[in-house]
């Protein structure tokens, strides 16, 4: 930290962005929407958009939406709030979740009318935890296109975006207040920006392997599939300032990142009826229970790990999500005629592949539960031909971060607010729970990042607003 006192200033801004992804970028719009002739602009370490957000489905959950009671989904935040509370557990944000709830109907409909992004209602896949189809997301199914979408409007409205330059401290007045941030430019030459108000949108510290060994040393080691970005910054500027912190052992990990092509294969396979058998073709786990929490079974035992499915699942799939699809394509989904051949190209003792399927395909067509306890199958029993893809589990993002308010301020271990500070998410505690990866429910982080931004960028706007009017 560095005191405003006797400071001079490089530039001033009304507020200040800090990460330029999802969250930072909802907030910057929504802070322009909100108070039209603020100075508002964003500082991105990354000399691209490369953020936990741009390598998502776009997936954004929300209860109530227009695009909902189209479709003739009934839904609404309580039911929502239940859905994230059964998942999640007991934990340290339990006020956010009711705030996120509350307010994701109002963000997605803001995100199409007035950010310009594309979003539809998913109406083939719930992904596991909710009760409903309520997850939006673009038509391709890609945060990227999420993304660009959240970035042409910023581009359109001539909000500054200045990639390639980190900030690298806050700025923080005697009393306390977070008054501006220093950045360093890509020909390494500081500046000190003044802002009537921050907003901390930095992602969190899944790429910093010493703060995992910290907080969630049982994924330090583990595979990292996340932005390169995620170092932290937030976590250290808390600390400094005496922030209080949430969740902090929550993560989302991944259980099927295809190996070796690097893509995310979709857990829908598993919904559709997939199971995950390892190199001796045995079942480890009901995978029923989710991506994330399926991921930290599989790193509880040694890999490698296989994804299989059959046809019907694989072309039912690939006709709606185009990143699978193109695994498809490149070959990274393999098709074998019988469980002979399946079990001869994974070089694995058929007897037991035949025995693991067929265990499988009875709990499926009787509706008892299976050894591992799980009874949903999707389309029903697989069938040959079969389909195998090799994966592994990764870590994607942390989970854990700064305690804030209904409106995104940061607070306190005393519980007060650290006046002009903002944060949303992986800056901020997540709606996940506190048990590693096993809380974590499908677009909880897209939710925490854009619905946060949202907030925080409105909040700021009239914290700013206030502030001048009283100048």
């Amino acid at each position: 930290m560095i005191s405003s006192e006797g400071q001079v200033f490089d530039a001033n801004f009304d507020v200040l962005v800090i990460g330029a992804g999802g969250c930072g970028l909802a907030a910057a719009l929504a802070a322009a929407d909100a108070a039209p002739g603020l100075e508002i602009a964003v500082l991105e370490k990354l000399d691209r958009m490369q953020g936990n957000s741009m390598l998502s489905s776009g997936s954004i959950p929300a209860a109530g939406t227009r695009f909902q009671r189209e479709a003739g989904v009934e839904d609404s935040p309580a039911v929502f709030v239940a859905d994230l509370n059964r998942v999640a557990g007991e934990h340290e944000a339990p006020a956010l979740s009711d705030r996120l709830a509350q307010v994701s109907a109002e963000l997605v409909e803001w995100l199409v009318d007035r950010a310009g992004v594309q979003l539809t209602l998913v109406k083939t896949y719930k992904h596991i935890g909710h009760s409903v189809h309520r997850l939006h997301s673009p038509p391709s199914r890609r945060g990227t296109d999420l993304m660009h979408d959240l970035l042409r409007t910023a581009e359109a409205r001539d909000i500054p975006i200045a990639f390639g330059n980190p900030a690298v401290d806050l700025v923080v007045s005697p009393e306390g207040a977070v008054v501006g941030a220093v950045a360093v430019t890509p020909s390494g030459e500081r500046t000190v920006i003044r802002a009537g108000a921050v907003i901390l949108c930095t992602n969190g510290f899944a790429a910093n392997r010493d703060l995992l060994a910290r907080y969630c040393p049982e994924v330090a080691g583990a595979a990292y599939g996340g932005a390169a970005g995620s170092q932290g910054e937030a976590v250290e500027w808390g600390q400094q300032l005496g922030a209080a912190f949430g969740n902090m052992t929550s993560y989302q990990g991944h259980a099927s990142l295809a190996d070796p092509h690097g893509s995310l294969v979709t857990w829908t396979v598993v919904e559709k009826g997939g199971i995950v058998v390892d190199g001796q073709g045995r079942r480890i786990g009901d995978e029923s229970i989710g991506y994330s929490a399926f991921a930290a079974v599989e790193m509880t035992h040694g890999g490698p790990f296989y994804e299989i499915a059959d046809t019907r699942v694989r072309d039912l799939t690939a006709s709606g999500q185009e990143e699978y699809a193109e695994l498809v394509a490149i070959g990274g989904v393999a098709e074998a005629a019988d469980v002979t051949s399946l079990a001869a190209r994974l070089n694995m003792d058929e007897a037991v592949l035949a025995g693991t399927l067929q265990a499988a395909a009875e709990s499926a067509e009787t509706g008892a539960p299976d050894a591992f306890g799980r009874t949903a199958w999707g389309l029903g029993a697989l069938q040959a031909p079969y389909t195998v893809t090799r994966i592994a589990p990764a870590l994607f993002h942390t989970q854990g971060g700064l305690q804030v308010d209904g409106e995104a301020r940061v607070l306190r271990t005393d519980g007060s607010v650290i006046p002009g500070l903002y944060a949303g998410g992986g800056s901020a505690a997540g709606i996940s729970g506190n048990r590693s990866g096993q809380g974590y429910m499908s677009g909880n982080g897209l939710l925490g990042a854009l619905g946060l931004g949202y907030i925080a960028g409105r909040a700021a706007a009239r914290q700013v607003q206030e502030t001048k009017a009283t100048e």
